[in-house]
């Protein structure tokens, strides 16, 4: 299906050798909204150029402007190469250079992750088994004058893209987003939600937002309750539970209460907003006994808290 795209200007440094600073038009999804902005008149930015190996990870520094914001997709089915591939045509069209184009284990994955910068969560999410990667350089490559940093993620129901653009006026144009024309849409491919949790038997229900120390599920919408009720409605013998996880600030059994409490907030949501029978979901907790990384990083941490539903049965 084709669904409209949007266009931002990114503000990049896109300085010709006699020519003005130009904006370059970067196409998202229609469902992209904008979670976080950050930009520094003058600071530094050290742009990664090679994959994470033998213990470190090679990048180059880019000192001046630098724009850094964040984008949630709000859309099933999108891998982060769909993503990352047409901002990498832009970038490359603007007269950039990729000198790194990777993806989630080649790019040296967990070590990869945490050894670049990264805006924190909840505004950005890292799934470490899927995301994408690319840094774009103008000018000489062992000094540049301007770089673009694209890092694309994709869970179950929707998918975050930082870019980080450093350099001359990088940060002069701020991000503005527009409606592209009927011409440049976008093509997806249909809702994966399903097929993800029939193949893996589990899945992340990414960006719920709980008040902070408490089990309150916040209002909503949330894509990931939105695309499991569907499911819930589609498959009639379907049976979940639903399964909190925590980090490990605080005692076990504290985290053990609270995972449980949140996972209960969930499963009252389906039933009470979406209709789903009570028989069909169950909840538990498992506080930080099953982390799906280090919890030694507030980075970690936050990929650690969250909601999984569980296929009991099909």
């Amino acid at each position: 299906m084709n669904v409209a795209g949007r266009a931002f200007k990114v503000g990049l440094a896109c300085t010709l050798a006699a020519g003005p600073v130009a904006a370059v038009e970067l196409r998202l999804p229609q469902t992209a909204r904008q979670t976080v902005e950050r930009n520094t008149p003058l600071d530094r930015y050290r742009a990664p150029v090679d994959v994470y190996e033998n213990g470190a990870l090679r990048s180059v520094d880019i000192d001046g402007a630098v724009a850094r914001s964040v984008w949630r997709i709000d859309q099933q089915g999108l891998t982060p190469l769909q993503i990352a591939a047409p901002l990498r045509a832009q970038i490359e069209e603007a007269g950039y250079e990729i000198v790194l184009d990777c993806a989630a284990t080649a790019c040296g994955g967990y070590d990869f992750r945490f050894a670049t910068e990264v805006l924190p969560g909840p505004n950005m999410y890292v799934n470490l088994r899927d995301f994408h990667f690319i840094t774009g350089l103008r000018g000489d490559a062992d000094a540049p004058e301007a770089a673009v940093t694209v890092f694309a993620s994709s869970g179950s129901a929707v998918s975050y893209v930082q870019i980080i653009q450093a350099g001359e006026a990088a940060a002069e144009d701020a991000p503005d987003v527009v409606a592209l024309p009927p011409e440049a849409q976008v093509a997806v491919p249909p809702a994966s939600f399903e097929e993800a949790l029939e193949r893996d038997g589990r899945i992340v229900l990414t960006s719920l937002d709980f008040a902070s120390g408490t089990s309150t599920l916040g209002e909503g919408p949330f894509a990931a309750l939105d695309a499991l009720a569907q499911v819930m409605q589609d498959q009639p013998n379907l049976r979940v539970a639903l399964v909190g996880h925590t980090d490990t600030v605080g005692a076990l059994d504290m985290n053990i209460g609270l995972s449980r409490a949140r996972a209960q907030s969930v499963r009252a949501r389906l039933i009470e907003r979406y209709g789903v029978a009570a028989g069909r979901l169950d909840a538990e907790g498992m506080g930080y006994l099953a982390p799906l990384t280090s919890n030694t990083t507030e980075a970690g941490r936050e990929e650690n808290r969250r909601v999984e539903a569980i296929v009991v049965a099909f």
